[in-house]
Formats: structure tokens, C-alpha cells, sequence
């Protein structure tokens, strides 16, 4: 798996939700804040304004699309300087389930609220106009369709943002070749017994370089990430399967169940078989 695909595989939990809304002028509506979720909106028809709390007024345009990654709060209303009644916004919002217990570095990173204006991805048009039509007209299939084509809009959304040159926070480190290859080979095999040596090599670049740039970029050591991420994908496999604890050990790289049982509890707090019962509800 590529990276974006896999932070989003892991992190995603629940179904997602959309609805696809007609207002009139004058109209206001507040959006509770939602811990845990990442949600947007999208400007099917007209104009409006979205006020966050802390920030100035934003005035988004038909086609544009907001995403507010760490679920705030926020309010849309139509214009408050016009005085005409009637003119009619259609907007499609939808939000995401997210562990936060687990917020991959790439999502924490993501600034508040992303903007992306109308003009940018062809790509990202096409997955709102297909899943505006699902919600317009629901047909055979489209209760299965509706959760594939938010799960899509999802990855279009962050791909468009991290293409941009400007974006900060992790695009940094997905646009750099050394970290980037570091990264890619973690996260294509993690349980291979991987060093700073190692995945130096795999970057291309001396092992003191190579260790001091994906710390600048991704905020901390090498190895230190890859443990991270081994016990992110091996929290995901304790909840969504029943696959014994030893063999999830080795999936993720420990020789031993019982080194993994204690890296695990180090991340978590709990024991491997107790934290199992307590995702699945157990005692």
C-alpha cells in the first residue's frame, strides 16, 4: 500500500456520513464540533461564508470544498451584507470517523481548516458530482456506492492537498525523496528488521544524514516512527481480527511474543489480550 492509503486504512473506524442540503436566504446553521472526526463541505450551487471561532470570515464559491481535519466547530450562512431572500445554496457535507487514540503524524499535522478553491482537481470534481447524484437520486446500489465514494473523496481531498507545493507539515516530508523512500519501505514491509543503517540505505543516503533529515521532517527518529506505526497496525489487527497474538507479534516484526507484549504495553498501557477484550468489550 502507498502510504496516504495506509494512514487512512488504519486510522478510519465507523461508516462515514454525508447529506446533501438546500438552503435560502437569509440561513445560518452551526456544526457541532465532532471529537474524533474529520469532516468537509462542499459548495454545490451558489455561495456562502464560513466562520470558525478565532478566525476571520472565509467566503467560499460554488465548486469550492472546505475540510476540516480535526473536527471544529464552524457555522455557514449566506452573505450577511446582501439583503436578498430566496437565493438558494446547495452544499454536500459529510464527515469521517477517526481513531484518535492513534492520529497518524500526517493527519495531526494538517492545518484546522483546508480550503481548496473550485479551480484545483479534476479528479476531486468528478468524485463530488458522482456522489451528489447518489444523494439526489438513491438507485439499486447506492447504499453501497454512497460509503465507496465518500472513502474516495476522502483520499482526493488529502491527495490534492499534499500536491500542493505550499502545503507544510508532513507534504514536506512525502515530497522528499530520502524520507519519502524510508517511509514507503516501512510501511511496505514492517516487519522486516529494519535499522537506521538499513533504511539509509534504502534512501540513498549515509546512515548520520540520513537519521538527522527524517527527524527534521517527520519530527522524530527513524526508529522511533517505525515502532509507532508497528503498534498502530498491531492495535488495528487486535480490534478487527482474531488472529492469535503471536502471529500478530510476527506480522509486525518481534520474534517473541512476549518482546511484542511489551513494546505493545509500553505504546498502550495495556497488556496485548486485555486490550483486545476491552476494544471488542470484554472486561
Amino acid at each position: 500500500m502507498d502510504l496516504l492509503s495506509d494512514v487512512i486504512a488504519v486510522m478510519r473506524t465507523g461508516e462515514p456520513r454525508s447529506a446533501k442540503i438546500a438552503w435560502r436566504a437569509p440561513w445560518s446553521h452551526w456544526f457541532d464540533p465532532v471529537a474524533g472526526a474529520a469532516g468537509f463541505q462542499v459548495i454545490l450551487h451558489g455561495s456562502c461564508w464560513l466562520t470558525r471561532p478565532g478566525h476571520p470570515p472565509l467566503e467560499l464559491r460554488e465548486g469550492d470544498v472546505v475540510f476540516m481535519a480535526h473536527g471544529q466547530g464552524h457555522t455557514l450562512s449566506s452573505d450577511p451584507a446582501s439583503h436578498a431572500t430566496g437565493a438558494q445554496t446547495v452544499t454536500l457535507c459529510g464527515a469521517y470517523e477517526l481513531d484518535p487514540s492513534r492520529a497518524h503524524p500526517l493527519l495531526l499535522t494538517l492545518p484546522e481548516t483546508i480550503h481548496l478553491p473550485a479551480r484545483l482537481g479534476i479528479d476531486l470534481r468528478l468524485a463530488i458530482e458522482l456522489l451528489s447524484a447518489e444523494l439526489t437520486e438513491p438507485r439499486l446500489g447506492t447504499q453501497a456506492l454512497v460509503p465507496a465514494l465518500l472513502e474516495s473523496l476522502l483520499v482526493y481531498i488529502l491527495r490534492t492537498w499534499f500536491s500542493a507545493e505550499d502545503s507544510p507539515g508532513w507534504a514536506h516530508a512525502l515530497r522528499d525523496p530520502v524520507v519519502a523512500s524510508a517511509l514507503h519501505a516501512m510501511h511496505q514491509n514492517p516487519a522486516h528488521p529494519w535499522t537506521v543503517a538499513t533504511l539509509a540505505a534504502v534512501a540513498g543516503l549515509s546512515r548520520a544524514p540520513f537519521a538527522r533529515r527524517f527527524a527534521e521532517k517527520v519530527g522524530q527518529p527513524p526508529l522511533t516512527y517505525l515502532t509507532w506505526w508497528r503498534m498502530t497496525i498491531a492495535a488495528q489487527m487486535l480490534r478487527d481480527t482474531t488472529d492469535p497474538i503471536g502471529m500478530i507479534a510476527g506480522k509486525v516484526g518481534y520474534a517473541s511474543e512476549f518482546a511484542f507484549a511489551t513494546a505493545f504495553k509500553r505504546q498502550f498501557g495495556l497488556p496485548p489480550g486485555k486490550y483486545r477484550r476491552g476494544q471488542n468489550g470484554g472486561g
